[in-house]
């Protein structure tokens, strides 16, 4: 848990940097995510994080205030966004970071199988934590997106792919799809060079590429086809293509060179490496 904390931390410590010295005007600027602000973004994340310590600390009080969000309906991210479109790019940061850092103390004392509730199943705090590393990242692509900036991908990233892994059969559930009994093989380049590995090495179906094409693809931020992903065998390119790490209905995803045409694309990068 505190290894992962830590990770949580450095990435945090980028969306900071990224957003210290923007203005009011700044902060209001549009993101590859359809009608979401940078200041959509970072009060998305401050609000969850609010919500993950409510869930560790009151988990009865978590539960009422959770369905009381889902009973309005399933585009709660819109309306928390739109109830705090009036924030100062100030107030942003400093809610952001409050957040943050009361997440982080809270999860330092917590034993990682501990289930907590959520907006769906429960899940242990572990769990919990690898979802706001995976949402940080995420929502900071696209905050990156908005202002030009490439940042430099690390083996952190470890987590995200992880749980792109995991989500393999919510992935089609979401999408009214039966789960594949074929089994796939995933093979990513890591950022430090290491090829990371996960399914049987002997499955038919593979999917392929460095650890930050496949990341960007799972949590929707960039099209396949923008990135260095590569597949082999019907599953795993049903898959790629409905690929989802975040617990929301279907999403649409980006078209191919939506983003690159406003917005920087991350090189790509050969997979490299065997299994």
């Amino acid at each position: 848990m505190d290894a992962l904390l830590d990770d949580l931390e450095a990435e945090s410590a980028v969306v900071r940097a990224m957003v210290a010295d923007l203005d009011d005007a700044g902060i209001g600027a549009a993101t590859p995510a359809e009608g979401w602000s940078i200041r959509d973004q970072l009060t998305h994340l401050a609000y969850f994080d609010e919500a993950a310590t409510l869930a560790a600390v009151d988990p009865d009080t978590f539960r009422t205030r959770a369905a009381a969000l889902l009973e309005a309906g399933p585009g709660f991210p819109d309306r928390i966004a739109a109830d705090h479109a009036g924030l100062g790019a100030e107030e942003v940061r400093a809610w952001f970071a409050g957040a943050r850092d009361a997440l982080v103390g809270t999860f330092r004392g917590i034993e990682p199988k501990t289930r907590l509730p959520w907006y769906g199943p429960d899940m242990s705090a572990l769990s919990s934590i690898t979802a706001r590393l995976m949402e940080t990242w995420a929502h900071g692509q696209d905050v990156a997106d908005a202002l030009g900036m490439l940042r430099e991908p690390t083996d952190r990233l470890r987590h995200v792919a992880h749980l792109g892994i995991q989500t393999f059969g919510f992935t089609f559930r979401n999408n009214g799809r039966e789960i594949p009994d074929a089994p796939v093989r995933v093979e990513l380049a890591a950022p430090s060079g290491a090829l990371w590995t996960w399914g049987p090495a002997d499955a038919a179906d593979r999917v392929t590429g460095s650890a930050l094409g496949f990341c960007l693809v799972a949590t929707q931020r960039r099209h396949r086809d923008d990135t260095d992903v590569a597949t082999t065998g019907p599953v795993a390119a049903e898959w790629i293509s409905i690929a989802q790490t975040f617990a929301n209905p279907p999403g649409p995803g980006r078209a191919p060179g939506a983003v690159a045409a406003a917005f920087p694309t991350p090189p790509r990068t050969p997979a490299g490496g065997s299994a």
